[in-house]
């Protein structure tokens, strides 16, 4: 999970690296190529990148990331009912509580107390 100023830093680097590998490229050759494709590999990771346990609408909002990397608190739509599946979270020890919409089949995670 990366917060936006990491995304920031990281979407800064990767275009520095990107101009420097072409710049290079173009005036030495092929001894940008490297620098290239790591800019862009890192600028398409942080394109594909999504925070864990989160929907799609929430890390768009850029909401902050609630307990153990789910949903904010208090953030769930009422069509959203709990299940009986939960987990531990690896990274933060946090139990994870499994919601579902159950017309749509979409999951959501929230953390337990």
């Amino acid at each position: 999970m990366l917060t936006p100023t990491v995304r920031l830093l990281a979407a800064i680097v990767a275009i520095l690296m990107l101009i420097g590998g072409l710049v290079t490229a173009s005036v030495v050759g092929i001894g940008g190529f490297w620098s290239t494709v790591v800019g862009a590999a890192i600028l398409i990771a942080l394109v594909v990148e999504r925070n864990r346990y989160r929907s799609e609408a929430t890390d768009r909002s850029f909401e902050t990331v609630g307990p153990g990397g789910g949903e904010p608190a208090g953030t769930l739509e009422p069509r959203f009912r709990p299940t009986a599946e939960s987990f531990v979270d690896p990274t933060t020890n946090r139990k994870m509580r499994v919601y579902v919409d159950n017309r749509t089949g979409e999951r959501r995670y929230l953390a337990e107390d």
